[in-house]
């Protein structure tokens, strides 16, 4: 056996990039909402292929960054104003923040079950669950790969008739809409388009274990919505990050531009330069960081192959994932055995994780009225799943000494 190392499970992966962009933010004397977040968010766009221009060729905002992938999600609720009285589905197996954000703006919450021997949600029962108060569904993008989102953009339309719009924001879409949870996703494509530019509105989280990281933070993206103006929905965002103020700290600054309004008590969210310059700095180096990615997951898929296991498969033909989680199912195996391979690994010096225990299994969930005896399919991934180390910090020494310590666990257990 190697010599003992210690392998967390996900940590940031700074340099001196990183620090010179924040320095650079700190010495400027603008350290809040200002020309950092804005290039940012400029550069967010452009990677996932939603710029656009208006009649004069000036760039329009198609992209917002607020402090986390929850604020840009529960935000476009309130923009499409989605509350009392609307349902939202979401898939059981996720994280809770997909949930949380329907519960925050008072809709009813509806959970879906996921597919058989699958981490998506069931398409298949997707359109069965869809009624006259749906008005969004949120898939998520689980561990970088992107959903199915022909399938669910099929189940939308053909239920499209019971769709009911109670506003100008509705109407404009003329049914359900579908906001992907990128959390895990951002850098990923499908079909040839880049995540972010697939579903209606995307939001990305930049949290300190993801691949793309501002420490907090998310950023929100859409694609053309036909009779709504950009800069009018950009505006609203804005408006909601920062009390309902009409102007933001950058604009007050300019000399006697003192005064503002506030148009409505909203909530304050907004993203911090510092943040952003964090943001940029891993944006000139991501392609690398995704290469770096790939290369460990191929490395994990190359050495399993021959083992009893399943994982999640991050690239194809026609996808290519993020590679932000390696998510594996023990073939045949129960919860108990997994814990126990967990702890062994840990023994070892190696950390590992679950993705995801699922909603229903949680207390605030199981307080609402949901039971996991109802999503057999969720439990069934949850029960035997164990997550392996996956960031750009891994050496390719580290990497074999969480393959080997793996396989040596899984052969004698």
């Amino acid at each position: 056996m190697k010599s003992r190392r210690n392998i967390p499970f996900s940590p940031p992966d700074m340099t001196e990039a990183e620090i010179q962009e924040v320095s650079e933010a700190l010495r400027s004397g603008w350290i809040t909402t200002g020309p950092r977040v804005k290039e940012f968010e400029r550069l967010i766009a452009m990677g996932c292929g939603t710029t656009r221009e208006d009649a004069g060729g000036n760039a329009l905002h198609t992209a917002v960054c607020l402090n986390s992938a929850t604020a840009c999600m529960e935000m476009a609720l309130r923009v499409l104003g989605v509350g009392l009285g609307d349902e939202v589905i979401v898939p059981a197996y996720t994280y809770t923040a997909t949930a949380s954000v329907v519960c925050h703006v008072g809709a009813k919450l509806v959970m879906i079950d996921t597919a058989p021997d699958s981490f998506e949600m069931d398409y298949d029962r997707l359109a069965d669950v869809i009624n006259e108060r749906t008005k969004v569904i949120i898939p998520v993008d689980l561990g970088g790969v992107v959903c199915d989102y022909d399938k669910v953009f099929s189940a939308v339309e053909e239920k499209r008739s019971l769709f009911r719009p109670a506003n100008e924001m509705q109407q404009a879409f003329g049914r359900i809409i579908v906001m992907a949870d990128a959390a895990h996703a951002f850098g990923a494509k499908r079909h040839g388009r880049m995540c972010g530019g697939i579903a209606d509105f995307t939001s990305f989280s930049f949290h300190a274990v993801k691949n793309l990281t501002t420490a907090e933070g998310g950023a929100l993206t859409w694609r053309k919505i036909p009779g709504i103006d950009d800069e009018w929905l950009y505006k609203q965002f804005q408006l909601l990050s920062l009390h309902g103020q009409n102007k933001d700290a950058l604009a007050k600054t300019k000399l006697g531009a003192w005064e503002y309004d506030i148009v409505a008590p909203y909530y304050k969210c907004n993203m911090t330069d510092i943040m952003a310059g964090i943001g940029m700095a891993q944006l000139k180096r991501y392609s690398e960081l995704l290469y770096r990615r790939r290369q460990i997951i191929t490395r994990y898929n190359e050495v399993l192959k021959d083992f009893p296991v399943q994982v999640l498969n991050h690239y194809g033909d026609e996808h290519s994932s993020s590679g932000h989680l390696y998510l594996v199912r023990l073939l045949g195996k129960d919860v108990e055995y997994r814990n126990a391979v967990i702890g062994r690994m840990a023994e070892r010096g190696i950390a590992c994780n679950v993705h995801y225990k699922p909603l229903p299994m949680m207390t605030a969930y199981k307080a609402l009225g949901f039971d996991i005896g109802r999503y057999p399919n969720a439990y069934n991934q949850y029960r035997n799943e164990i997550t392996l180390p996956l960031h750009t910090r891994l050496s390719d020494e580290d990497v074999e000494y969480v393959i080997t310590n793996f396989t040596d666990i899984l052969s004698c257990s």
